[in-house]
């Protein structure tokens, strides 16, 4: 170690670029970033006895070139709604006062969701189930600790639970529980 650290320090150490995961906080009057990590977040309820309710799908721009009408930005009205085919537009959120098109989207009870870069792979979140990255990889792994699976579930819950955010998409959550 006292090796590595040395060539470090007189500029003979090997630079890799690593991707780091940020998590952008919203609420109805303020927007917070988070400093960016390089492993891995765990977003779940302050109490570890109760269980993190949230909403996740990926977050798509929505074409506006399909003459709908869109409001003033404060949220989706009646109005836009009756515009935007249905089947097209399921679930529309704003950020930045850009609508988006929530697909994919999966109402979650569990003890929270793990995310991790590469870089985070392969420790704790192989540990609780993940799949170990290639490190030079820039897509983002999630996986829905303790998953309370809906009765008559379509889909397997391994499929479900453990995926990949890839490079280009957004992951968006809506947070239900209390805290």
């Amino acid at each position: 170690m006292s090796d590595r650290l040395a060539k470090v320090l007189y500029g003979q150490g090997k630079m890799q670029e690593r991707t780091r995961i940020q998590c952008v906080v919203k609420s109805t009057f303020s927007e917070t970033r988070l400093v960016p990590a390089l492993n891995d977040i765990l977003i779940a309820n302050p109490s570890p006895a109760d269980v993190s309710r949230f909403r996740m799908g990926f977050a798509e721009g929505v074409d506006i070139s399909d003459n709908l009408r869109l409001t003033d930005g404060r949220g989706s009205s009646i109005e836009e709604k009756e515009t935007m085919p249905y089947k097209k537009y399921g679930t529309v959120t704003r950020f930045g006062n850009t609508p988006y098109d929530i697909r994919e989207s999966l109402n979650v009870w569990s003890s929270g969701l793990w995310m991790s870069t590469a870089t985070g792979s392969t420790a704790a979140m192989a540990a609780a189930g993940g799949k170990p990255m290639d490190l030079p990889s820039k897509d983002i792994q999630y996986y829905i600790r303790e998953h309370i699976h809906e009765h008559g579930m379509d889909v397997l819950p391994e499929v479900v639970d453990n995926g990949f955010v890839r490079d280009g998409e957004q992951l968006h959550m809506r947070w239900n529980s209390q805290k």
